[in-house]
């Protein structure tokens, strides 16, 4: 048995129905769907062989990779099925993306419907489950990571309530490895423990994923040049994976038999390669090609719509290499404001290379490409960011109103103090002005309109298509009908 447990909670071990779209549906409180009906629709649990699961979460994968790497017995484990593997165990790594909800999408979704969402349940369950208490009980030591670590230095006392020992934030494979020594001898471990800036991995000392990541997720790159000033990922270098690096995770998941498919993952897939702000187009293609050979499916975890419109030729060729073997392909997108004032003081790189003050025709020929050339972005809006004005709210109204006949998800959050911002007040419902809620109800609108399409391309192909966009529907036309309740 395995001295260290790697796990993650029943939101973030689910492959949402191959729909990585579908996963924002755990951002949501318990609602007036049935929790065992809502958990299928949106986070159904992966299957397991024995203990494990087939898939899990990319993140989870690269600390179970460099754990191997440094000698470690560690095995990756189901939230469902972690009793008899703690009996054994010393250690368990808890991965985690949003675990109390304090996150845009979950902080929006849990102001319309007044409860904590379900990820944030899930999370503290699994914490609080018999065998994971009776464990620590008998020494077994808590340290948990990922993404989501940042939201524990607001809710410092749910550190002792849960009885987690470490919690790490910060890219971590240069100092997993001496934590989780200390854990498993007994040792004392820091209760928080920030990756210092001299420790975060250079290429070469980030390892490869040993087992599949779920749909089939593949890192090709991390940092951001964008320099947003409500992101924490732009405070970390840019790193652009060699190919040889990115083909040997992509032959992980696809030798495994678990997928067909893969998501490239970074914050602008469009920038695979290059040294700034413009695409570079040999390495793009080159890794498309590469991609496409090998599965039958791509989507992107994240591009940016400025570098989409810098190079309409390129993108075109792109779609065409993916549209193969699909109908159409998706990708998140940040949009944040439609106020060019707001733009040029908060996100000035995010239009590059054009200049801020265009951000307006920028999103709309960004947005043009991408329904052109059929793929669907998940757009976010940002409201409540720091010193916005009545008239920027008017202009991203404008903007949402312009973007009408695009096919696209738009999902407005609330501002979350993080990166350079993290000292800003939170938003939240008590401060939405009456455009703000008009500006909700607007996306609200814009999104049902495009849902019949969505879910046809979506299911399409599929014995349950019809049960399962009936379904969608129904709980769309309802959380339309909360927003509109928004007081």
């Amino acid at each position: 048995m395995a001295e260290i447990l790697l796990t993650a909670d029943r939101t973030l071990m689910s492959n949402y129905h191959k729909n990585e779209f579908l996963g924002f549906g755990t951002c949501a409180p318990p609602n007036f769907v049935p929790e065992w009906l809502y958990s299928y629709l949106f986070f159904p649990p992966l299957p397991t062989r024995g203990d494990h699961p087939w898939t899990a979460p990319y993140g989870l994968r690269k600390t179970e990779a460099q754990l191997i790497k440094e000698g470690f017995k560690v095995d990756t484990v189901s939230p469902s099925h972690l009793k008899d593997p703690l009996k054994k165990a010393k250690a368990l790594g808890v991965y985690v993306m949003d675990p109390f909800g304090l996150g845009p999408a979950s902080t929006t979704l849990a102001s319309i419907f007044k409860k904590e969402p379900y990820l944030a349940k899930y999370f503290q369950e699994l914490l609080r489950s018999p065998e994971v208490r009776e464990a620590e009980r008998s020494g077994l030591k808590i340290i948990v990571g990922g993404p989501g670590a940042w939201q524990f230095r607001f809710r410092e006392k749910s550190v002792k309530d849960l009885h987690i020992d470490c919690i790490v934030e910060g890219e971590a494979e240069n100092v997993v490895g001496k934590l989780f020594s200390a854990a498993i001898k007994g040792e004392d471990i820091p209760s928080h423990y920030e990756v210092a800036v001299g420790e975060t991995p250079k290429l070469e000392e980030i390892p490869d994923i040993v087992q599949p990541s779920i749909n089939g997720l593949v890192e090709i790159g991390r940092g951001c040049c964008r320099g947003c000033q409500f992101c924490n990922v732009t405070q970390r270098p840019l790193r652009w994976y060699p190919i040889d690096k990115i083909e040997r995770e992509l032959n992980v998941n696809l030798t495994s038999g678990k997928s067909s498919a893969i998501c490239l993952h970074s914050e602008d897939v469009m920038l695979y390669g290059s040294r700034d702000t413009v695409p570079n187009g040999e390495k793009l293609l080159q890794l498309h090609e590469l991609v496409m050979k090998k599965c039958n499916g791509l989507s992107w975890s994240h591009c940016s719509l400025a570098a989409v419109a810098s190079n309409p030729k390129l993108f075109s060729q792109l779609s065409e290499i993916i549209l193969q073997k699909q109908m159409w392909w998706g990708a998140e997108i940040g949009i944040e404001t439609g106020s060019p004032e707001v733009a040029k003081k908060i996100m000035p790189a995010k239009a590059l290379p054009f200049r801020a003050e265009e951000w307006h025709d920028v999103v709309c020929e960004g947005m043009g490409l991408m329904h052109d050339n059929r793929m669907v972005p998940a757009c976010t809006l940002i409201l409540g960011l720091p010193d916005e004005r009545e008239e920027d709210v008017l202009k991203t109204m404008d903007l949402v109103d312009d973007l009408k006949s695009m096919r696209s998800l738009i999902v407005p959050l609330f501002f979350v103090p993080l990166g350079k911002l993290k000292n800003r007040d939170w938003f939240t419902e008590t401060k939405l002005s009456p455009l703000h809620k008009q500006l909700l109800i607007q996306c609200a609108e814009h999104d049902f309109y495009w849902l019949n399409s969505l879910l046809d391309w979506t299911f399409s192909g599929k014995w349950y298509s019809w049960i399962s966009k009936e379904f969608y529907k129904g709980f769309s036309v309802i959380a339309k009908r909360k927003v509109r309740q928004i007081e």
